[in-house]
């Protein structure tokens, strides 16, 4: 764990929103926290009661920064929150280059005595934005 995340111990909260990709918790001090959907399909009975009488459920809260999930405190449940796989790389470095080649390849496809087609797009924006602001002054 960082030192911005923190394990609190058993806390009471009520539910306050059941949904299908889990549940929001509202805590005794008056934060929310997300309840997992493997949590709630494990416990759903109890949360769904909770939700409709309005009672407070044990909880063991995990913080991940200004985020907080919540799971129910029972007593077979282990201590520690199993922290969800970091976010994969969405960096491809051969894919990277094979773009920049084709890029490279389509600068040769561009007439040489005209703008580059960026400009020429971006020209022909202007002077049809300019068409419709013409339209919409009053005469």
């Amino acid at each position: 764990m960082n030192e911005n995340d923190a394990a609190l111990g058993p806390w009471r909260g009520t539910v306050i929103n059941v949904h299908y990709h889990g549940a929001t918790v509202r805590l005794e001090d008056g934060t929310l926290a997300a309840v997992p959907a493997g949590e709630l399909a494990a416990n759903r009975p109890l949360f769904v009661s909770s939700y409709q009488r309005r009672t407070t459920l044990p909880l063991l809260v995990e913080r991940h920064g200004r985020h907080a999930t919540a799971r129910l405190a029972t007593s077979d449940s282990p201590e520690p929150v199993p922290r969800p796989p970091a976010a994969p790389q969405l960096v491809d470095e051969a894919f990277e280059q094979r773009m920049g080649a084709y890029l490279k390849a389509t600068e040769e496809w561009a007439p040489a005595d005209r703008p580059p087609p960026a400009e020429r797009h971006f020209i022909r924006k202007k002077r049809r934005a300019a068409l419709f602001e013409a339209r919409n002054k009053p005469t």
